[in-house]
């Protein structure tokens, strides 16, 4: 009998087959930014307050700074969770089980994920998490709880920018706020299929 494991190792080693002989991917195509429209609310003295702005607006919630994070974490009572291992000594004191190897058999205990966000886009309130700058994708994913750290500097201002810098990566996500759902009934139900409370700390 096979198992789940056997048949997804069958359909993935055959995708990667046919994708082997392939040339690579094509240069993006060029277009006008300008027509690309989406104008800020009102003015915002940075970036970082435009992010937080939309971020906010989408039903994310903002940190500034590790302390701000140690308080958050402290605040909820979250004590087990997945952590980057490049923001251990940052967080270490506050989580009283931090794992920096993401143990698959307690995927389901994790009460949080920390890890790193690529970039984030001030016109939408977007977190772009990328494959190379993630120690673990699913880390970030499985956890009621993701917090996402960001460097203040690796804002942009918008997604022709955004898509310019990082749409050569091998896998992204767009991230806007707690992941949500309005399939039944119309009724919105947030951490479906993804975390239901999204973080970003900005660093």
């Amino acid at each position: 009998m096979t198992t789940i494991t056997d048949d997804r190792s069958t359909v993935f080693t055959a995708i990667r087959e046919v994708l082997a002989g392939r040339a690579e991917k094509a240069a993006l195509p060029d277009w006008d930014a300008s027509l690309v429209i989406c104008n800020p609310p009102q003015a915002f003295d940075s970036l970082a307050d435009h992010f937080r702005f939309k971020f906010e607006a989408a039903g994310g919630y903002v940190l500034v700074g590790w302390e701000a994070l140690k308080s958050f974490l402290a605040e909820k009572q979250l004590k087990l969770g997945y952590c980057d291992p490049a923001f251990e000594a940052q967080v270490a004191s506050t989580a009283s089980t931090l794992s920096t190897s993401l143990d698959r058999s307690c995927i389901d205990d994790y009460e949080f994920g920390i890890t790193r966000a690529t970039a984030a886009i001030a016109e939408t309130g977007s977190l772009i998490l990328t494959e190379s700058g993630s120690s673990s994708r699913l880390g970030a994913l499985a956890p009621w709880y993701h917090i996402a750290i960001l460097p203040v500097a690796d804002i942009v201002p918008d997604m022709p920018t955004a898509i310019a810098h990082f749409g050569t990566e091998r896998s992204s996500l767009f991230v806007t706020g707690p992941s949500k759902t309005a399939d039944v009934e119309g009724i919105l139900i947030k951490g479906v299929h993804g975390p239901g409370i999204q973080v970003c700390c900005l660093v």
